[in-house]
């Protein structure tokens, strides 16, 4: 990789520690992952001072304020405010200073929440997000417009990802915070502990995400940083998709809890389906490598070996 200094905002986080772990497989000689108790990334004299000792080629902002559909549903306004004040504040502060390129990882969040399946990027902009998660897509969704409009004034190079739904060792299992498949796989795991007979699921299970493992969604952005200048934004994931009951039975069989499923329907479902097409990451030779089954087996695994006190 052509780029001797880095900066990967959100670097020691899930898909950060991935990509920060790429990027010393590729031969970077100077990767710097702020930590918020350093730079506060929603302050504008952080990001100068930040930016002033580094001096990047390259920027990858992935530190965001994110979770499932309850923190959706709690934090709107924090996961708006935080998100897209970082966001735009990092990229005008990098394009200041001359930074050579900015990717920007944005959500699935920000598609409409009737997009036709598999959702294609030229349909980002037909519709409103899903509602429970519309405040924190849309705070990333204005990172694309402010993207294109710096590459047409100032001829910044800044791209635009898209990735599916992430999953895999090192995720955040908070029940409170966490996202679908490490949601799962705790509460498995601890109704096996205790010998409970049946698990509550949030929604009807009828609901459909493409889940992204989180080594592959590392190497289509490192591929994106080496290979994509474009203004247009690109679909990284699987392509496949999967219904959370059935995803919620795969990994009840995993984790090897005998118990039944039950599904509270008063909760949400989120977005009906999704999936996305991925021919233009494709395009500059991504393309993902673990399967659901695989990936679901190596997160559960790393999760006991982490918590064996629970088994």
């Amino acid at each position: 990789m052509n780029f001797e200094r880095v900066i990967v905002t959100g670097g020691a986080g899930f898909l950060g520690s991935f990509v920060v772990e790429g990027l010393r497989r590729r031969g970077v000689q100077e990767i710097v992952v702020p930590r918020s108790r350093d730079y506060d990334l929603r302050e504008g004299l952080a990001i100068e001072r930040l930016l002033k000792e580094v001096r990047p080629a390259l920027i990858i902002h992935l530190a965001a304020a994110c979770g499932g559909i309850g923190a959706n549903q709690k934090e709107p306004g924090r996961f708006f405010y935080d998100n897209a004040i970082m966001g735009i504040q990092l990229m005008e502060y990098a394009r200041r200073h001359k930074v050579s390129k900015f990717v920007q990882v944005g959500t699935v969040c920000a598609y409409p929440k009737f997009t036709p399946v598999p959702f294609r990027e030229e349909t980002l902009w037909d519709g409103y997000p899903e509602e429970t998660n519309a405040a924190y897509g849309l705070a990333k969704k204005i990172l694309l417009v402010q993207a294109q409009a710096y590459r047409e004034q100032y001829g910044f190079n800044a791209i635009y990802l898209l990735p599916a739904n992430l999953y895999g060792p090192r995720d955040n299992f908070d029940l409170e915070s966490s996202h679908v498949i490490p949601a799962l796989i705790r509460k498995f795991v601890e109704a096996k502990r205790s010998g409970a007979p049946s698990v509550m699921l949030w929604g009807t299970g009828a609901a459909s995400r493409d889940f992204f493992f989180a080594t592959d969604a590392a190497e289509g952005i490192l591929l994106a940083a080496e290979r994509y200048n474009g203004a247009a934004p690109v679909n990284l994931g699987t392509g496949r998709e999967i219904k959370i009951r059935d995803l919620a039975e795969m990994i009840r069989q995993l984790v090897g809890y005998a118990g039944q499923i039950a599904w509270d329907t008063t909760k949400p479902d989120g977005q009906p389906r999704r999936s996305l097409a991925v021919d233009k990451a494709e395009a500059f030779g991504f393309r993902a490598s673990v399967s659901i089954e695989n990936g679901l087996r190596q997160t559960v695994d790393w999760y006991m070996s982490q918590f064996l006190h629970l088994i």
